[in-house]
């Protein structure tokens, strides 16, 4: 992906560096905080299947100098989020007549806080509607390369577009309709939905990979594949497979490997927001 020396987002809020880092993860009993540290929207990447040990949330309260690696992974947001904001921006204004509003991108290590809870860099970004604000420990894109086999920078820059566009669907309406009908119906009713918001989110990040590589030429050969790859190995089958489960799919809440590989693909092709409208979907 072509993204060195241009233009980073000014919607870049830093708290790496800031103490809060003390994340340490270790023991099975670790699921029930993790649980809870989930985010209730339940939103993000969770990654809660592949952890098998306890977790210590409480932070050091000591400052450090960002790594050249870390200092590296946030220019490389930066860039993409701004990318996002402008596809965004031309998007809403030439295909919905509308303006778009961009999010703002926290960048934190280990655990952070937000309005929708407490957060762990051990359960994957995630958008929180309440401040309108993506949440992403960079050390995430790591985790994907190491324990997923999802390594590569355009795999990142999915990571990042996906939780974007949650925002766009926050933009839409569609985020707080499909969370105030998963507060009324059963768990698997709930989890059903979810999978569906995941699913557009999907969409619209190949939505924005298409745009993006039109607009500012950023694709290099095997990023769509990375991309592709990305969204195989987070779908909740594989996740819970390679955690020695048996997948259960009516605990789904993100998409099978095929159906996130698909949607992306289909926003990929189209360029359309209106192909990812997956509630109107019959068969995902």
């Amino acid at each position: 992906m072509r993204w060195k020396g241009r233009r980073g987002s000014v919607n870049i809020e830093d708290r790496r560096g800031r103490g809060g880092s003390g994340v340490r993860i270790g023991g099975a009993g670790g699921l029930g905080v993790l649980a809870i540290v989930a985010i209730g929207y339940f939103l993000g990447v969770d990654l809660t299947p592949l952890l098998d040990e306890t977790v210590s949330t409480a932070p050091t309260g000591e400052t450090r100098e960002l790594s050249a690696a870390e200092q590296e992974a946030g220019q490389f947001v930066s860039v993409v989020l701004a990318d996002t904001e402008e596809v965004w921006a031309d998007l809403f204004r030439t295909q919905l007549n509308a303006e778009y509003d961009p999010a703002t991108l926290v960048l934190f290590s280990g655990v952070t806080q937000s309005p929708c809870g407490g957060a762990s860099g051990a359960t994957g970004p995630f958008y929180c509607p309440a401040d309108e604000k993506a949440y992403l420990d960079t050390t995430f894109f790591a985790t994907m390369e190491q324990r997923l086999g999802a390594g590569g920078d355009f795999a990142a820059a999915y990571v990042v577009a996906h939780e974007i566009a949650h925002h766009v669907q926050d933009e839409l309406g569609v985020l707080s309709q499909a969370n105030a009908l998963r507060a009324q119906v059963s768990e698997a009713e709930s989890n059903a939905i979810s999978v569906r918001i995941e699913l557009m989110a999907d969409c619209l990040a190949g939505v924005w990979a298409m745009h993006a590589d039109s607009r500012f030429d950023i694709m290099q050969n095997g990023d769509l594949d990375e991309a592709l790859n990305a969204a195989r190995q987070i779908g909740d089958d594989t996740l819970q497979r390679n955690a020695g489960r048996v997948p259960q799919p009516h605990t789904f809440t993100h998409g099978t490997s095929e159906q996130r590989r698909r949607w992306f693909q289909t926003g990929f092709d189209s360029g359309q927001i209106g192909s990812c409208d997956t509630f109107a979907a019959d068969t995902l």
